[in-house]
């Protein structure tokens, strides 16, 4: 089983970074929006310094997911999709008037 996802990890410490100097912002009865932005810059230069790590297993995954190689189409695919095909070349050649409301 793997753990927690990167992505999750990384915004959980991204929302702390920004959350903890809010709140000791807003303890020390500075004005709300001031904290809001002072806040949002020491998150940023935190995140940025601390959170390396975090980062580049987040893009590291992105950049996986991004450049997986595709399935081959396996054997069992080609028959089920040839067996539809054919399921509904026979509803075109049922009779025209069969399926219409009288």
């Amino acid at each position: 089983m793997k753990g927690i996802p990167s992505w999750v990890t990384y915004t959980v410490l991204r929302l702390l970074v920004f959350i903890v100097p809010l709140a000791i912002l807003l303890l020390l009865g500075v004005e709300a929006w001031i904290s809001v932005v002072a806040a949002a810059l020491i998150g940023l230069c935190l995140s940025y310094i601390l959170l390396r790590r975090p980062r580049d297993a987040v893009s590291r995954d992105l950049y996986e997911v991004r450049h997986r190689e595709k399935a081959p189409v396996s054997v069992d695919d080609e028959a089920e999709d040839s067996a539809i095909d054919s399921v509904a070349d026979t509803a075109d050649r049922a009779e025209p008037g069969s399926d219409q409301k009288a």
